[in-house]
């Protein structure tokens, strides 16, 4: 059945109820009146009245019209409690269920479309506990019977359950309604029976199913907490294991807010960014982008050469900018915010207790209110014979190793096509090794959109690297001369190599300090709740040990939520925010993204459009010599909120920061196409990106009056 025929019957059964003033019959005075009538009918013909009276009360509560109270009064005036009850209860929850259905066909698919990213919390919360949601609200009559039927109607709440929870929970107030019916002289106005004192208690009953939970996780966790001695009293509020991102966040809004916090590193303080991961690969970035501007410099007027350099020099460089950039992260500036930094390793005795192997060999226990886990993540390396005994490196290892060289290795390959490794294969080919970048899957950077890849694949093409897609690596052969065999198109190749640098993702860090002996649940990451709570509702995880993302920003984003819930919880927790995620990729061009792109949107099946904008219409990026790439939008079909956006391009990074922006707080393509933007620059290409999506949404009828105004006006 069409929606069209169903919103019609809908309509049509909603006009006879107005347009014929049904009403007037369901009213406490039209009831008593033709009380006697009634019985007198019933006794003659029960089966016959039990079923009209049946029907009319499904039909009423499917429109979702005044008169189920009085309805139900009737029930017990005419059948009685039992019978009353048992007619009045299936009927009840009959239409309810009807009504519920008639909104999630009508209306489901265009709100969910529309304002599904706002409410995905609902929904998912829906999904997860939306049973004990219902049963709340029909255990308080307070709440409109239509309302309930109609809201969750749009929501991800099964059929089934919300029948039974519906007749379940509205059994109370429907046994109270009845057995008010059947006193039905005595009552003069339905406050009589609805007085402020019933539902009153009606409100306390619907508090019991939230008293119920409270209850239930005080045992679950009086449970998970059996087996451990709860200290007295605690020598510290807050540890944090591991000085990453995430650690050093968590241990400097520990410290803001007076809480006594010690912070545990076992490594170097500023985590895999710092040392391995950002920063150096950043720093060889910018040095491989020098090089490949030199190379190419005839593209802006100058002659082109080939760059003279030392390797060691460029590799001394990069340690150079670690070391600029630690003291921002050190143990010197940690301890004069007033964090306890402690040099070494940490294994988590109990839920309150924390032992440190600290580096001069001595030991410390530590008891503490609360712990956030930081410990990072390293490379994942594949069990690839013959890997293990071919001095493989990996973006933890291959700095230290290379600053140790005085030249570069002339054949790299890079095994694994993901940000890391195409960063990495783009940088080294354009300092002029010879690179070849091994990827399995059918595609580079495979979360990207197919364009994206795409240009992605030409971009590392056009520095040098050659590039196999569709390859899985086999084994290494370990000889004189090292090769790396693969398989693809159905045969195998070899592959000479004088570094083999292993770039197929990274895995949280889940062994060594204590979660197995806790039992602590792990998967790929370190398993928690959407406060980012363990098992134990003390101890917290953040970063790349917890997932999903493992970003340095998201890292930091999520040690606000552990260490804010650790220290608060037991006044307000958080729920960590993932609806707004911003990365990027730093080959050249670069490619950012926020939101959602084509191939996630159709998957989740969100109805979305598609707005591009490309770089070589911009006026700053055909002077950059950088018209490579685009600015692509996704919105809602029809308006202007923004699902996500990726650029590609010269400091696609920093023009994403404005779409960034824009989703946290609402704007739409409208605000930053009305936004001034300074002529001529890059961010341009996010205001011209928005002017195409509105060119697409003019109001032609509009604008054809306007002309006939204008046509009028010359006469």
């Amino acid at each position: 059945m069409k929606r069209t025929a169903v919103a019609g019957l809908l309509l049509l059964g909603l006009a006879a109820w107005f347009l014929l003033d049904l009403g007037q019959y369901l009213t406490l005075d039209a009831l008593k009146a033709q009380q006697a009538t009634i019985d007198g009918f019933y006794r003659a013909n029960p089966l016959r009245v039990l079923a009209i009276f049946f029907l009319v009360y499904v039909a009423l509560t499917a429109l979702s019209v005044p008169g189920a109270v009085i309805l139900t009064l009737a029930a017990g005036a005419i059948f009685g409690v039992t019978t009353g009850t048992v007619v009045v209860s299936f009927a009840s929850s009959i239409g309810a269920t009807l009504a519920f259905l008639a909104s999630r066909y009508l209306f489901h698919d265009a709100v969910q479309a529309r304002f599904g990213t706002r409410l995905k919390p609902v929904n998912d919360g829906v999904a997860r506990d939306g049973a004990f949601y219902l049963f709340s609200l029909r255990l308080v009559p307070v709440f409109p019977f239509f309302a309930v039927n109609l809201l969750m109607g749009l929501t991800p709440i099964r059929t089934w359950t919300y029948y039974w929870v519906s007749q379940a929970g509205m059994l109370l107030g429907t046994v109270v309604y009845v057995n008010a019916g059947t006193q039905l002289a005595r009552i003069e106005t339905l406050g009589d029976i609805a007085s402020p004192g019933l539902l009153i208690s009606f409100a306390a009953l619907g508090l019991l199913p939230w008293l119920g939970k409270w209850i239930k996780a005080a045992i679950l966790r009086r449970r998970v907490y059996a087996r451990w001695h709860r200290p007295r009293r605690f020598d510290r509020n807050l540890v944090v294991i591991g000085a990453g991102a995430a650690g050093l966040v968590s241990s400097l809004i520990a410290v803001t807010v007076r809480a006594k916090v010690t912070l545990v590193e076992a490594s170097k303080m500023g985590g895999d960014c710092l040392n391995y991961g950002c920063v150096p690969s950043k720093a060889l970035i910018k040095s491989a982008r020098i090089a490949e501007q030199m190379r190419h410099a005839d593209r802006y007027g100058l002659e082109g050469t080939d760059p003279r350099f030392s390797f060691k020099a460029v590799m001394g460089r990069i340690h150079d900018v670690i070391a600029a950039v630690e003291p921002h992260d050190s143990v010197e500036r940690y301890t004069a915010l007033g964090v306890d930094v402690v040099k070494g390793y940490a294994r988590i005795v109990d839920p309150w207790t924390v032992e440190v192997a600290r580096e001069d060999g001595s030991s410390q226990r530590l008891t503490t209110r609360s712990i956030v886990i930081a410990a990072g993540a390293e490379p994942f390396v594949p069990d690839l014979p013959g890997l293990a005994e071919s001095g493989y490196l990996t973006s933890d290892t291959l700095w230290e190793e290379f600053v140790r060289l005085d030249e570069m290795p002339g054949r790299i390959v890079v095994l694994g096509g993901g940000p890391i490794g195409s960063e990495l294969a783009q940088a080294f080919a354009r300092l002029g090794a010879e690179v070849t970048l091994v990827q399995r899957g059918e595609r580079l950077l495979p979360r990207e959109d197919h364009d994206v890849s795409e240009l992605a694949r030409a971009a590392q093409e056009a520095s040098g690297v050659t590039v196999l897609t569709g390859h899985e690596a086999l084994r290494v052969e370990n000889g004189q001369d090292k090769r790396l065999v693969v398989s693809g198109d159905g045969h195998e190749k070899t592959i000479g190599f004088d570094a083999l640098i292993v770039a197929v993702g990274r895995k949280a860090r889940l062994s060594g300090y204590g979660l197995e002996e806790l039992g602590i649940e792990t998967q790929k990451t370190v398993v928690t709740d959407e406060y980012l709570a363990t098992i134990y509702p003390n101890i917290y995880a953040a970063g790349d040990v917890a997932g999903p993302y493992q970003f340095t920003h998201t890292a930091a984003h999520q040690a606000w939520f552990a260490s804010v819930n650790a220290l608060f919880g037991q006044f307000k927790r958080f729920k960590a925010d993932y609806r707004v995620i911003p990365w990027t990729t730093f080959i050249d061009p670069e490619v950012a993204r926020v939101g959602l792109n084509e191939q996630e949107a159709s998957e989740k099946g969100i109805p979305h459009e598609v707005t591009i904008f490309p770089m070589h219409e911009l006026d700053r990026a055909i002077a950059d010599s950088a018209t490579k790439g685009f600015v692509k939008v996704l919105t809602p079909p029809g308006k202007d909120r923004i699902l996500g956006a990726t650029i590609v391009g010269e400091q696609a990074g920093e023009l994403l920061a404005e779409y960034v922006l824009a989703m946290k707080h609402g704007l739409g393509l409208n605000k930053i196409m009305a936004t001034i933007h300074t002529y001529p620059t890059m961010s341009e290409a996010n205001k011209y990106a928005a002017g195409e999506w509105k060119k697409r949404h003019a109001p032609e009828g509009l604008l054809k009056l306007v002309g006939r105004y204008h046509t009028w006006r010359r006469g």
